[in-house]
């Protein structure tokens, strides 16, 4: 019939890659597809980490990992293709490594951050957030189509941000146009991928506690202070995600691409009460 849970939401034995999966929401679509069946590639540039979680995971399901750095398209290249090979094959691409490097042009007491003002603003800095958060997204998604297409149909997920429609003044200025740049690159995907049936969506997080920022999200302080500027009194969890992970990579989202789905506890509706 079809529209039954256990079917509607079924990943058993999809071939699976996440980059940045080794913590925050990336290890979350992990956790929700190897629990649920799947066969995961955990791919992340800190190889304790990785092989921390892949042998944490092994309990529930069929899971291996690859060190990656998606800035470095051979590296990207290598590691997708040992992944289909693992596996047979490519249904469903996470991409969602990235980095927030360095302090936007105020600090959190509201002070001016005289290495952050635009005309102060070093270039390795830009150069890292775009060739990660946008360049490498590019460079996975290119490296993995080609696996989809042979099979005849695919699931990409791309990581973008609420910061790609809206900003403050505390994040690094090349996080903004690259996770934007990513979502725009999430629509264009889609429109030209649909014939072959791959659909791309894209997950645009608000504030959640994860290591991005140097683990800021985490400091308590940082937390309460916020919590108060979202409608659920809350920072997202990783495991917020799980959800969106299983909806996504399953026949329940079979005829949706091009589209963003934001999970921030209402962060963007503004402050309520």
């Amino acid at each position: 019939m079809g529209f039954k849970i256990n079917e509607l939401f079924n990943v058993r034995d999809l071939a699976v890659i996440v980059t940045g999966g080794a913590s925050g929401i990336g290890l979350a679509f992990a956790e929700a597809l190897v629990g649920n069946g799947a066969r995961v590639t955990i791919m992340d540039i800190n190889v304790d980490a990785m092989k921390r979680e892949v042998g944490r995971l092994a309990s529930l399901g069929e899971v291996r990992g690859e060190r990656v750095d998606i800035s470095d398209r051979a590296s990207i290249k290598s590691a997708v293709a040992n992944s289909v090979e693992a596996f047979g094959g490519l249904d469903v691409l996470f991409a969602n490594a990235g980095t927030e490097a360095g302090s936007g042009f105020l600090n959190l007491s509201g002070e001016r951050v005289p290495e952050s003002q635009i005309e102060e603003f070093d270039d390795a800095n830009w150069d890292k957030v775009i060739a990660t958060n946008l360049t490498g997204v590019m460079s996975t998604v290119k490296a993995a189509v080609p696996a989809m297409k042979k099979r005849g149909s695919g699931r990409i997920i791309i990581t973008t941000s609420i910061a790609g429609f809206m900003v403050n003044a505390i994040a690094s200025l090349g996080y903004y146009p690259a996770k934007a740049g990513a979502a725009h690159l999430t629509r264009r995907l889609a429109l030209e991928l649909a014939r072959f049936d791959i659909l791309v969506n894209a997950v645009a997080p608000g504030g959640v506690v994860t290591n991005i920022a140097g683990g800021l999200m985490k400091n308590p302080e940082v937390r309460a202070a916020a919590s108060k500027t979202i409608p659920s009194h809350r920072l997202g969890e990783p495991e917020d995600f799980h959800g969106i992970a299983l909806f996504l990579a399953s026949p329940a989202s079979r005829y949706i691409t091009g589209t963003e789905f934001v999970i921030d506890g209402g962060m963007t509706l503004g402050v309520a009460d």
